[in-house]
């Protein structure tokens, strides 16, 4: 407003010299024309019309585009930093989430794969145990199978053992054995003075092949301890006893009745 009112002030000078010097113009031309010889003196108003004049239309310039100061900016740093922070703990959440969800999936993947490694050995352990006990059911068939024949061949063997003593005893090979194994016996016992008449003593008598006594068991004997002891004595000095000449007869328990008869 104030540059306008300025322009209006020279505007205004101008028109006023502009007027001032055209009325000295007219008024100079009247002077420089010759004047009439008139005789009679008249009298007059001269009147001098003066164009109208207009000033030039004034154009005012066109205002210019107000300046609008920036408003300062409010500080707001702290809403900025809260709202990084904001933005800072959601994504540090979105990471942790994503980060339990994974360790997640890799423990179920994890158990998905010991569960199916479980029943693989469990698969494993069945067909190994219906193994082992398919092998344990054949090795079971196969010692009975084992076991009866060897109860065969020793049933057939004691079979043919005793037809062979049986055919060595009716032959009287088994009375002439016995008869040498107490008469050995009697020539080594030296029976006490206790032994009475009539005296009777029988005895079980443990050897193994080749004749050699491992033990001797009084049965009876109507003789005192000195009498027992003898027998005993007797029988281990006999050691080794006579074998048989058929081995059919050899027997590990042999029963004996030593007497000593007056």
């Amino acid at each position: 407003m104030t540059r306008d009112a300025k322009n209006i002030v020279p505007i205004t000078m101008a028109v006023l010299l502009h007027v001032v010097l055209l009325t000295s113009m007219v008024v100079a031309f009247d002077h420089a024309r010759p004047a009439p010889n008139i005789s009679l003196a008249i009298t007059a108003t001269l009147v001098t019309e003066v164009p109208e004049f207009k000033p030039p239309p004034v154009t005012e310039p066109e205002p210019e585009p107000e300046i609008i100061e920036p408003l300062p900016e409010p500080d707001n740093s702290e809403e900025l930093r809260r709202a990084a922070e904001e933005e800072k703990r959601r994504l540090d959440a979105l990471l942790e989430k994503q980060r339990l969800e994974e360790i997640r999936r890799r423990q179920r993947e994890e158990a998905d794969r010991r569960k199916r490694e479980e029943e693989r050995k469990e698969v494993l352990r069945k067909e190994a145990e219906r193994k082992r006990l398919a092998d344990i059911e054949r090795q079971r068939r196969e010692n009975e199978r084992q076991r009866r024949e060897l109860e065969d061949e020793h049933r057939q063997a004691e079979i043919d053992a005793e037809s062979i003593r049986l055919a060595a005893v009716d032959s009287g090979a088994l009375a002439v054995y016995m008869t040498q194994i107490r008469q050995k016996i009697e020539r080594n016992w030296s029976a006490p003075a206790s032994a009475g008449a009539d005296l009777e003593c029988s005895v079980r008598v443990r050897q193994i092949p080749g004749g050699e006594v491992i033990r001797v068991t009084i049965l009876s004997c109507n003789g005192d301890e000195a009498v027992r002891r003898s027998v005993e004595a007797a029988i281990h000095l006999s050691s080794p006893l006579p074998e048989p000449s058929d081995p059919s007869l050899f027997d590990r328990n042999i029963l004996l009745n030593l007497s000593i008869r007056q």
